[in-house]
């Protein structure tokens, strides 16, 4: 277990062997995410749109099925 001890200015030292396992590197942001009595550091995306990308990927063409949904629509006369 990595263990850190916080500081009189509430800094806190994240061990070396998680820095280096999860990339994380001077100036790099982390949020501090509070969820049931537990206090999680979870390392900020660098760039949340690149990262992002497709990570939606499937069959369905999103665009295909509100197109095929509106004609439908019309062919009911709504």
């Amino acid at each position: 277990m990595n263990t850190s001890t916080i500081s009189a200015k509430g800094l806190v030292v994240i061990p070396k062997e998680l820095r280096e396992r999860f990339g994380l590197k001077k100036g790099d942001k982390v949020h501090f995410v509070e969820y049931g009595g537990t206090i999680a550091v979870v390392p900020s995306a660098k760039n949340a749109v690149k990262e992002s990308a497709g990570m939606l990927k499937g069959d369905t063409s999103l665009l295909a099925a509100l197109q095929k949904s509106r004609q439908e629509d019309a062919a009911r006369g709504r």
